[in-house]
């Protein structure tokens, strides 16, 4: 059985490659993205099963638009995308309750950074058991 794909899209190194090792010990393949347009070019070759979001990287709402996009669109509406960010620790606004909101914030899960990584394992395959 092939493993599933997982994209991160995140613009911090350091945070990526601590997931990866966390979702690849998981038996997860998996790719990565650090801004926007890179994540789109990985979600339009590699059709990933989940993709995990930031919310800001080259700008403060790359993240928002980018979840807006892909649930707008037919061909990627069904990836489930767990956003996974820093914003209500650097905004003070709580983001977390919006998650799920078609028009504001359309994903399928929200953790805050930093997340434990059971944490993190048990929403992806929450995610992934709701999609499949």
């Amino acid at each position: 059985m092939e493993k599933l794909k997982i994209l991160i899209i995140d613009d911090d190194v350091d945070l990526v490659e601590a997931l990866k090792v966390t979702l690849t010990g998981a038996q997860y393949t998996v790719i990565t993205a650090s801004n926007k347009m890179e994540g789109m070019e990985k979600i339009t070759s590699e059709k990933p099963a989940l993709i995990v979001l930031d919310v800001m990287m080259s700008t403060w709402q790359d993240g928002f638009e980018l979840s807006r996009e892909l649930k707008n669109n037919p061909e990627f509406k069904n990836i489930p995308i767990l956003m996974l960010t820093s914003i209500t620790e650097r905004t003070g606004v709580e983001f977390k309750s919006s998650a799920g909101d078609p028009t504001w914030m359309p994903v399928d899960g929200f953790l805050d950074k930093p997340v434990e990584p059971a944490v993190l394992l048990s929403e992806v395959q929450k995610l992934l058991r709701e999609k499949l």
